[in-house]
C-alpha cells in the first residue's frame, strides 16, 4: 500500500452536496443537481483518486418546470442493499418564507446505470432525505424538518426519523424527534453509520456559507437519545479566512483500503468572496477515536487543500477539465445539461443535419418553463470556450448564441439577432440580479457561419468573434466583471441556446462545435 497526494476539490465546479458509497470494489458519488437535467449526478472511481462521470439518474422521471431558482433537486443520498441501489432525493417546489414546499422520492435500481424504477413519494416534512439500511433487516428514512412556526429565518427545526415499509413503499410508524441540533443552528444532511453498537448521525449545521459544519452525535438506539459530540464540529473552515477550502460541511463517509475512513463534503473556493464556481466535492481522512468519536486525521477541524488517500499502488491524480462536443453522433453526449427541462429530440436534435446539432427556438432566457439552453458545467477559473453557429434571425425576437448561465436572474449572452435597419448583427446582454442590460455594441455580419468565443480570466471575461478562420478574432464590447456570476445554491455554467418570441419553436440554429478549455496558470488552480 502507497499513500497518494491528491489535491481537493476532487470533482470542480459545480459538485455539491455529495453522498459517496461503496459497493464492492467501486466507489460512487452522488450531487444535487438542483434545476440542471439530466438530474442526480453521478461518479464512479475505483481509488478515491481519480473520478469519472458514470450516469445520470434522473433521465425522464421528473418535472420540474416552472420551480423556482435554486429549487428542485436537492441532496440525493445512495445506499445498497441485496443487489438492489436506492437512491432518495428532494424535490423543492417553493422556497418562499415561511414555507418549504418539499417532497421527498425514492428510487431503485438493479445497476447505478439504471433501468431507475419510477419516483416512489414519501414525504414533505423537510428536505435533505436519507435512508438507513439496519442491521436486523429494517429501513429507516431520516430527513431535516421544516417549522415555518420559528422566528428565525432559516427554520429548520432538526432531524426526524421514521420507519420506511419496502413492501407497502411507505412511512410507517411513529415518527420520532432525534436531533434538535445545536447552536450553530441550520441543521440538515443527516446521515446513519452503525459502529461498534453505536448509531452515529452526521449532519451539516450553520448554514451551507462560511458557517458551514459537520456535527456528529451517536446513540445506542436509534430513536434515541443521541449523545452530542462534546467537541463539535468535527469538520469546519468558518474559523478559517485564509484557507482555500470554504463553506466546508455536508459530509458522508465511506471505508477505504486497510480499515482507512473518509470523508467526502462540500466545500467552495470562493474568488474575491464569491464562488463562481459554485459548491464542490473534496475528501479527506478521518478516524475513530479511542473513546468512539470521529475526528479529521490531520488532528484538527481543518479542511485539506492537499490531502493522501491510500491506494494500492502509485497513481497519479488525474483532473481533465476540457470538453469538447463536434456534435458528430447521434447521441447528445451526456456532459450536456438543459435547464429544468430533459434534452429531448423535439428541441435538441442531432440527427437532422449530420455533424451538427440542431437547437430548436424556445422562450426566453429567463424563461423557468421551456429555456431551450444546453450547459457544460464551468469547472476552472480561467477557460476558453468556443462555438460555430448558423442562424437566419428574420425579427429581433429571434436569438442564439453563446451564454454564461448562474440563472434566469444572472447571465451574460453573446447572440446573434436581426435588426430592423441593418439585418443579421450581433449583441451582446447582461442580466445581473434580475436588472437588465442591452449594450449598444451591434456588429453588423456579413454571412455564414459565426464564430463565437468566450474568454474568462478568473473573475472578468471577454466576449470574441470572427466570420472566417482566416480572420483575427474581434472583440464584442468591452470586458465583463462576472462576480456576479456566483450565488446561491448552483456555480456558472456555460452554454448555448436559442429563443424566438415570435413563435414558439419557430426558428433553429445550427451549431457545428462546441469547445471548452481551461486557461492554465491561474493562482487558484
Amino acid at each position: 500500500m502507497v499513500q497518494t497526494q491528491i489535491h481537493n476539490p476532487i470533482l470542480r465546479g459545480f459538485n455539491p452536496d455529495p453522498t459517496i458509497l461503496k459497493v464492492e470494489e467501486t466507489y460512487y458519488i452522488v450531487v444535487s443537481s438542483f434545476e440542471w437535467l439530466p438530474g442526480l449526478r453521478v461518479y464512479q472511481s475505483n481509488d478515491l483518486v481519480n473520478w469519472s462521470h458514470l450516469t445520470d439518474i434522473l433521465t425522464e422521471q421528473v418535472n420540474l418546470k416552472g420551480n423556482p431558482k435554486d429549487g428542485s433537486i436537492w441532496a440525493p443520498q445512495l445506499s445498497y442493499r441485496d443487489g438492489l441501489f436506492y437512491c432518495i432525493y428532494s424535490d423543492v417546489k417553493n422556497t418562499t418564507r415561511p414555507f418549504k414546499d418539499v417532497h421527498n422520492y425514492l428510487m431503485t435500481a438493479e445497476r447505478m446505470t439504471g433501468p431507475w424504477s419510477e419516483p416512489i413519494y414519501l414525504n414533505s416534512s423537510g428536505f435533505d432525505p436519507s435512508l438507513f439500511h439496519d442491521e436486523d433487516g429494517r429501513y429507516w428514512f431520516l430527513n431535516e424538518i421544516w417549522d415555518y412556526r420559528m422566528t428565525t429565518s432559516n427554520k429548520s427545526a432538526g432531524i426526524v426519523l421514521q420507519e420506511y415499509d419496502p413492501i407497502s413503499q411507505t412511512l410507517i410508524g411513529e415518527v420520532y424527534k432525534i436531533f434538535d441540533g445545536t447552536a450553530l443552528a441550520k441543521t440538515e444532511a443527516p446521515h446513519l453509520y452503525k459502529r461498534n453498537g453505536y448509531y452515529y448521525l452526521i449532519t451539516a449545521e450553520g448554514g451551507t456559507g462560511v458557517n458551514h459544519s459537520v456535527t456528529v452525535c451517536r446513540a445506542k438506539k436509534i430513536t434515541g437519545p443521541y449523545e452530542l459530540d462534546p467537541n463539535y464540529p468535527m469538520l469546519t473552515a468558518s474559523n478559517l479566512p485564509d484557507s482555500p477550502l470554504q463553506c466546508t460541511g455536508h459530509g458522508s463517509l465511506v471505508e477505504g483500503l486497510n480499515g482507512k475512513w473518509y470523508m467526502a463534503y462540500l466545500t467552495t473556493r470562493p474568488l474575491q468572496g464569491k464562488a463562481i464556481l459554485g459548491r464542490e466535492t473534496a475528501i479527506q481522512e478521518v478516524i475513530w477515536t479511542s473513546d468512539g468519536w470521529l475526528r479529521l486525521a490531520n488532528g484538527t477541524t481543518k479542511p485539506e487543500a492537499v490531502t493522501l488517500i491510500e491506494t494500492t499502488k502509485k497513481i497519479e491524480q488525474q483532473i481533465d477539465t476540457a470538453f469538447h462536443d463536434d456534435f458528430s453522433s447521434n447521441i447528445l453526449n451526456k456532459e450536456w445539461n438543459a435547464r429544468r427541462i430533459l434534452p429531448s429530440s423535439n428541441w435538441c436534435d442531432v440527427t437532422s443535419r449530420p455533424g451538427y446539432l440542431r437547437l430548436v427556438s424556445g422562450e426566453s432566457p429567463q424563461s423557468s418553463f421551456e429555456n431551450h439552453l444546453l450547459a457544460i458545467r464551468q469547472k476552472d477559473f480561467s477557460f476558453e470556450a468556443t462555438t460555430q453557429l448558423e442562424f437566419m434571425p428574420r425579427t429581433f425576437n429571434q436569438m442564439a448564441g453563446l451564454f454564461l448561465y448562474l440563472n434566469e436572474s444572472n447571465y451574460l449572452y453573446g447572440y446573434l439577432t436581426f435588426d430592423d435597419d441593418q439585418g443579421r448583427v450581433l449583441r451582446m446582454m447582461r442580466c445581473q440580479n434580475g436588472e437588465h442590460t442591452l449594450f449598444s455594441t451591434v456588429v453588423l455580419l456579413r454571412e455564414q457561419p459565426l464564430d463565437l468565443k468566450i474568454v474568462v480570466k478568473e473573475t472578468t471575461g471577454n466576449y470574441y468573434w470572427r466570420q472566417s478562420q482566416n480572420e483575427p478574432w474581434a472583440k464584442l464590447g468591452e470586458e465583463q466583471d462576472l462576480l456576479f456570476l456566483a450565488g446561491g445554491f448552483t456555480g456558472n455554467f456555460i452554454g448555448i441556446g436559442v429563443q424566438d418570441l415570435d413563435l414558439k419553436e419557430g426558428i433553429h440554429a445550427d451549431f457545428a462545435f462546441f469547445d471548452y478549455s481551461p486557461i492554465h496558470g491561474s493562482n487558484k488552480e
